[in-house]
């Protein structure tokens, strides 16, 4: 075998095995070389201490260092009913129709949505597919339906719905229950018209009648029933009948220097028909400021007569105030202008005049007219208080009967005095053991510008007698219970003359034991009284000292006013009065007068006097026949008996009870002090 020698420069192919384990190696360096050179970057560009992680991870790291307070709350209810609209149309005693329900799903699953209790569903139907109700939820009525809703969002669900008509005393109605929406319509169709409709729960927003039918439309408060009542309407025909009314007119005259004033009260009764307005005749020269009612909407003078037109027909009752005024004589014969009701069956009522300032009406001529007392034409008389003041009624009649008055006015000169004072007060008190008493009040009092006398009594005090000047009157009421008493009026000047009121009255107090002290209330009247003189009759087995305070004891004398004594022939042989009493001591009742004293008193009578006053007093019985005075209380007589004692005092101010305490004790011996 011949050998060769190969050159070191000669390639020598390698085997196939060689070549791929070569290729393996190479390309392993390759990459180690590639990873270095890569990891030799990345250290030179990033500092010292810095990880690179993946953003997953950084999020679960963020989310672990930094995480929320809470989680979100879901929303407070699954579902919100908005709106709730009803169509129905009645039919003999059912009412169908549909009921749509806007419902707001706020919940992702299964929401249950309550439907509105006290519907009869037939049907009902979501996006037009059935839908089944189920019961409601735990806790609610068995009649409460609810349909399951699985989807979040706005939906319409449409109800096939019936309601029972209720028929009651020739009504009909339909109740739609409450619900819990924002906004509640409900549209109701009656297939006839002539009704009446009622709604109660809500808003009436529409009514009409298309067709033969009537329509209603109307919007619910939400929180209560939506109901509808209906009837068939009834025709009133009181507008087309014939008018009747009656009327009272009470009118106040005011008769001043320069000016009278003319106000009139007007009351209206209508007994058939509706009045839309009313005339008023009125007088020559009077001219009418003012016309005032809550029914008034208008009024015109024209041709002699004042229109007042009303703000709607008056069918039953109404009331207005007309005032005015007119030119009249400053004194002498003046004719007062009188208002008339036009066009009523029977009018009644009343005039009174006034004189304003320092007058008096002297003398009156009147036709169809009665003399009345100012507390029979209501308060717009009553509640005036003048120097001089006349009132008269209507005299009962025809509508048409002729009426005139005429006063004959006297002015004096102005003169500053006291309106009114009780110069004297005198008491007769008669107490026995079981503390009752029987008191006897006289009062002399001076006037020129009040009308009545107010005197409030001890409370439980009962009222048995009133007088004015030895004549019975009826006394009237205050609204707070006090007594009221007619009083004389004079001319404002310094001679207005005293005369007499007097009043009797029982009272209960405490029961007299052995030993005590008994306290003596008196009235309050409201007027200053000058002097007061109390005459005390107590039990004769008790020994009664007074208390020192605003009374003290004194000597018995006379009244020093004359008022309070009365004329000699109805002195009684008893102390029934007190007149002429005199007390040398306390204890023991006072004598009564001579005969010679009572006859010297008579002498100082003035005869001409007594004459003149005889035919004053004929002459006003002679107006007043046939007047009706109504129940006067009968005149009690007072009696004293036992031992009495007599207190006085001074300057009683107005609105005062002036009082005492009295001390008591039994007397060991019966019958002894």
């Amino acid at each position: 075998m011949t050998s060769s020698k190969i050159s070191s420069n000669a390639f020598v192919p390698l085997p196939d095995e060689n070549r791929k384990t070569w290729r393996f190696v190479v390309c392993m360096m390759a990459v180690l070389l590639l990873c270095a050179a890569v990891s030799s970057a990345q250290t030179s560009s990033h500092a010292p201490g810095w990880v690179v992680i993946t953003i997953s991870d950084y999020r679960t790291l963020h989310a672990k260092a930094y995480p929320p307070d809470r989680e979100p709350e879901g929303p407070p209810v699954d579902a919100t009913l908005t709106r709730v609209d009803y169509d129905l149309r009645i039919d003999g005693d059912l009412a169908a129709g549909r009921a749509s329900l806007t419902v707001d799903v706020l919940k992702d699953g299964w929401v249950r949505v309550p439907i509105p209790a006290g519907l009869l569903v037939r049907e009902a139907k979501l996006d037009g597919k059935l839908v089944s109700l189920v019961p409601g939820a735990a806790g609610k009525g068995s009649n409460q339906l609810a349909a399951l809703l699985s989807r979040p969002g706005r939906a319409v669900l449409l109800l096939d719905i019936a309601l029972p008509v209720v028929s009651t005393a020739g009504e009909e109605s339909i109740s739609l229950p409450s619900t819990a929406s924002g906004v509640t319509r409900a549209s109701v169709l009656l297939p006839r018209q002539g009704v009446d409709i009622k709604l109660t729960g809500g808003l009436l927003a529409e009514k009409s009648e298309p067709g033969a039918e009537s329509k209603w439309l109307a919007y619910a408060r939400g929180n209560e029933p939506l109901t509808f009542t209906w009837k068939r309407k009834t025709e009133d025909h009181r507008s087309t009948q014939p008018l009747r009314l009656r009327g009272s007119l009470t009118e106040l005259t005011g008769l001043g220097e320069d000016t009278t004033t003319v106000v009139a009260e007007v009351n209206l009764e209508v007994t058939q028909g509706a009045a839309r307005e009313v005339r008023i005749s009125l007088p020559d020269k009077v001219t009418v400021n003012q016309v005032a009612g809550a029914m008034v909407a208008d009024w015109e003078m024209k041709d002699g007569q004042l229109a007042v037109t009303f703000l709607e027909p008056v069918e039953q009752n109404a009331k207005f105030i007309i005032s005015g005024e007119t030119r009249s004589p400053r004194d002498g014969q003046i004719e007062i202008p009188l208002l008339r009701l036009l066009n009523a069956e029977r009018d009644t009522g009343g005039v009174a005049v006034e004189v304003l300032g320092a007058g008096e009406i002297k003398e009156f001529k009147a036709e169809g007219l009665e003399n009345a007392d100012a507390t029979d034409l209501g308060e717009i008389v009553s509640s005036r208080q003048s120097t001089s003041l006349s009132a008269f009624r209507y005299r009962a009649g025809d509508a048409k009967t002729t009426r005139s008055l005429t006063v004959n006015v006297a002015r004096y000169t102005p003169q500053a005095v006291l309106m009114a004072n009780v110069a004297e007060a005198r008491y007769n008190v008669l107490i026995t053991n079981e503390g009752k008493l029987l008191v006897q009040a006289r009062y002399a009092v001076r006037n020129n510008q009040r009308n009545f006398l107010k005197i409030t009594l001890p409370q439980g005090a009962t009222l048995w007698s009133a007088s004015l000047e030895g004549k019975p009157v009826r006394p009237g009421q205050s609204p707070d219970g006090s007594v009221l008493l007619p009083l004389k009026k004079a001319h404002a000047g310094e001679d207005s003359p005293e005369f007499a009121v007097e009043v009797v009255y029982i009272s209960r107090g405490t029961v007299w034991n052995d030993k005590g002290q008994f306290k003596l209330a008196l009235p309050a009247l409201d007027l200053p009284v000058s002097r007061t003189g109390l005459l005390v009759f107590h039990p004769p087995l008790f020994k009664v000292t007074p208390e020192i305070g605003s009374f003290r004891t004194e000597a018995y004398v006379d009244p020093t006013s004359a008022a309070l004594n009365p004329p000699p022939p109805t002195v009684s042989a008893g102390p029934a009065y007190g007149v002429g009493l005199s007390a040398p001591a306390p204890p023991q009742p006072p004598p009564m007068p001579s005969a010679g004293a009572s006859i010297a008193m008579m002498s100082m009578v003035d005869t001409n006097q007594i004459a003149e006053q005889k035919l004053v007093d004929n002459f006003r019985a002679t107006l007043q026949g046939g007047k009706a005075a109504g129940i006067l209380p009968i005149k009690v007589s007072f009696e004293g008996l036992g031992p009495s004692l007599f207190l006085v005092s001074e300057l009683t101010g107005e609105n005062q009870s002036p009082s005492t305490d009295l001390n008591y004790q039994r007397e060991k011996k019966a019958g002894g002090r």
